[in-house]
């Protein structure tokens, strides 16, 4: 599981048909101390997240897991929303932007 914040939404008028009804979101990956690392990605959200929320999302194979049986080309999935992080260096509240 990767924590990222929402940063926007895509719009698409065709998609493929296993994608319709489905909402894509522009996230910024972070680490667990809330710092943003690597380059932004779109994943495919189940949560109903917002702009400016702070997600946990998976990647890879099991980034379809949530769309079973119906297979789904997807490479990231949002599967839930943070309120607080506790770690151990420090602890945090997602801010939202």
């Amino acid at each position: 599981m990767n924590i990222g914040r929402v940063i926007g939404s895509v719009w698409a008028t065709r998609k493929y048909k296993a994608l319709k009804q489905k909402r894509m979101l522009f996230l910024q990956p972070m680490t667990f101390v809330g710092k943003d690392i690597g380059g932004q990605i779109v994943a495919l959200d189940t949560m109903d997240a917002g702009i400016g929320d702070t997600v946990i999302y998976v990647s890879s194979t099991e980034a379809t897991v949530p769309f079973k049986p119906t297979p789904t080309p997807t490479d990231a999935t949002i599967v839930g929303i943070i309120d607080r992080v506790d770690h151990q260096d420090r602890s945090w509240k997602p801010v939202r932007s």
